[in-house]
């Protein structure tokens, strides 16, 4: 059963043990957590999970030039073109945009895959893992969006394991831009893009009792 998150603060020590094992200063003692006290996180369902990294996979495929008509019949087959932002179709189905923005999010496909308990850790100071293609939708075969669901019968993250998570990376986040903003470098051992785009992903993720769950592209940061 999901966790209650009824002490905000008991998840911020956690997300100060955490910062201080990587050697990083944890931010100030009134900043804010990401969610409401006492409030249920819940995630999206699975289906909705699994839609999402198929399409950030496919979105990987096209910046290495998977073809445009091979990339849309995939999803379509797929039935997950109710998932796709705007932007997303504009880039699959006719390559707009700038490629090197939506190869960024990688990281993004890395946290969606953790969220499915596809990879083990979620650890801000190592990055995408090089054998996630393996755990995705073999598209040179290619794997259909169904045959991959049955491969991977991973469990869930737990709502309350990812809503720690997304704590964690909020102040990652918030550090990394203080930073910016005073001209320096991020934290060491810290890439603000990778903390950046996957905390873009849990913060979509993640959903409290009574709130309309957001798309992937009205995530605000």
């Amino acid at each position: 059963m999901p966790t209650v998150i009824s002490d905000p603060r008991s998840v911020r020590l956690r997300t100060v043990d955490g910062l201080s094992a990587l050697g990083i200063p944890a931010p100030p003692a009134q900043f804010p957590v990401p969610f409401p006290s006492g409030k249920l996180p819940r995630l999206r369902p699975r289906g909705h999970i699994e839609a999402r990294a198929a399409i950030l996979n496919i979105v990987q495929a096209r910046v290495f030039d998977m073809p445009e008509e091979l990339a849309m019949r995939w999803l379509l087959d797929a039935h997950v073109l109710d998932h796709l932002a705007p932007d997303e179709w504009g880039f699959i189905a006719c390559g707009r945009g700038e490629r090197g923005r939506y190869a960024d999010q990688l990281e993004s496909l890395y946290t969606v895959s953790w969220l499915l308990g596809l990879v083990d850790h979620l650890d801000p100071a190592v990055p995408c893992a090089e054998d996630l293609p393996e755990m995705l939708p073999d598209l040179r075969r290619p794997e259909s969006f169904g045959s991959w669901r049955d491969r991977q019968l991973t469990p869930t993250r737990d709502a309350g394991v990812v809503a720690e998570m997304l704590d964690l990376y909020y102040c990652l986040d918030w550090l990394c831009d203080q930073a910016r903003r005073a001209g320096q470098a991020p934290p060491r051992g810290v890439d603000d893009n990778l903390v950046w785009h996957r905390r873009w992903a849990l913060e979509w993720a993640v959903v409290f009792a009574d709130e309309r769950p957001v798309h992937w592209d009205e995530v605000r940061l």
